[in-house]
Order: structure tokens, then sequence, then C-alpha cells
């Protein structure tokens, strides 16, 4: 009998570290596709940046999410990918490693119809730069996903931030004039686009590996877009909301 028990042990022990799970150790929370508390929809949409990718997984959502719900906001992150710490209360994220602003557009017919979201955040453009993809024209790509991210919901407010510094100084070049266009970019486009001054919020110090922030510098990023949300207080009040209840801490 304490042989077959032995055994029996044996094989549970080797199934849990075929599942990652340490024994001896509390397992970490997983991150869960379609994660929802019901709140605004918000689709944190990008590259790299967005996902969080090295050193600190989640990136600015961490923070964010951790700045809205102190705030008494009832906030639901959507998109089809999902990563980030147990920290962040929900891990769905629209961040695509290496991406351009063509592979959104390509994408975002999908992803809007199945996240619906009432408030969008988008910081792309880099890996444009970096791939050196056409760079004179990111601007314009950049203003026809923002018409087709209109053109499919109307009604949802976007936040169009500039990307942040590098420490390359060829890559730097590139950004500064890729960010100095996108202010007029966004002029264009109505009431419901925003703009978000990402690059004045960031040096070269709150960087990683000279393109991607630090957690000190995605925790610099959380703040400048809860800021800018706060400015906008129908992007964080679901779309069906006549009178919304002021959040906490107001």
């Amino acid at each position: 009998m304490q042989t077959k028990l032995s055994r029996r042990g044996a094989l549970l022990s080797g199934a849990l570290a075929v599942a990652g799970i340490a024994l001896g150790r509390t397992p970490a929370v997983a991150a869960v596709p379609g994660e929802s508390n019901g709140g605004v929809r918000i689709m944190p949409l990008g590259d790299s940046i967005t996902d969080g990718y090295t050193p600190y997984p989640g990136g600015y959502r961490v923070r964010l999410w951790q700045l809205l719900t102190a705030g008494g906001y009832t906030i639901d992150f959507v998109g089809s990918q999902t990563n980030g710490p147990a920290e962040l209360g929900d891990h769905d994220h629209e961040g695509h490693p290496g991406w351009r602003i063509d592979q959104l557009d390509a994408n975002i017919t999908t992803w809007l119809g199945q996240s619906d979201p009432r408030t969008i955040l988008l910081l792309i453009g880099t890996n444009d730069l970096n791939q050196n993809h056409d760079i004179a024209n990111a601007p314009a790509r950049l203003s026809g996903l923002i018409d087709h991210i209109q053109a499919l919901k109307p009604q949802s407010f976007l936040f169009v931030a500039t990307i942040p510094p590098q420490s390359n100084a060829t890559l730097e070049a590139r950004v500064e004039a890729y960010n100095a266009a996108i202010p007029s970019v966004v002029a264009q486009k109505g009431p419901h686009v925003r703009l978000v001054k990402m690059y004045n919020a960031l040096t070269t110090a709150d960087l990683a590996d000279g393109i991607h922030p630090t957690k000190a510098g995605y925790d610099k990023m959380a703040a400048v877009w809860y800021d800018a949300l706060r400015a906008v207080p129908a992007a964080l009040a679901p779309l069906h909301a006549t009178h919304a209840t002021a959040p906490t801490g107001s």
C-alpha cells in the first residue's frame, strides 16, 4: 500500500512539474482570457510597449489598472491578448510585439468586433521606424488607422499617443519627426480623438534596452494615460449611461 501511495505521489509531482507549478510554492495567478468585471471597456492597442515587453510584462497597464480602480472607476481591459502579473486585475489587451501600423490596421475590424471597446488607447509607430518601413508615410498610415477605427466605432473615444524616445540617435531622429506629425493628424479627426503627449513624459533614462521602458518608465506612462482619460469623463463612462456617477477620489 505504501508503495502504491509513493508511486501516486511521484506521478502527481511529475504532473505538477510539467504544468509549471513548483512544489512547495504558491502558484502565480494565471492570466485568464476574457476577464471582465462589467466595467467600461478599454482596449490598450499597440505593439510591444502595450504588451509590456521586457523587462516588465503588463507594462503600463499594471499601474494604469491600479490608478483607475483606486480612483473608483470600474473598467474592463479588452483585447485578444493576455499577460501580466497578479497585481494587474485584468490582463486583456491588444498589444502585439514587433507590429507596425499597417498590421494593426489589417486586423482592427476583427478586434473591434470581438471586444466592442468604449475607449481605445493607441500607441503605435515604433516598429515602422525601427524596421525602416516607408517612414515618410507613417503619419498617413496612422491617419488611415484612425479613420478605420472611427468608421467602425464612431461613438468610441480614441486616445492617440506620441511614441516614447529611443537611445539610438538615428532612431530618435525618426521618433521626433514622426511625433511632430501626430498632432496635426489628430486635430483633423474630431472631438472623439484626443492627443496624448507620451513622449514628453519619458527620457532615455526610463528605457531598459534603448527602446522599451523600465518598470518606472511604464509607471510614468500609466500616469499620463490616467490623466488623459480623466480629462474626458465620458471616456470612463459606459456608452448607455446618461448620468455617470462621479468616482471616489474625484
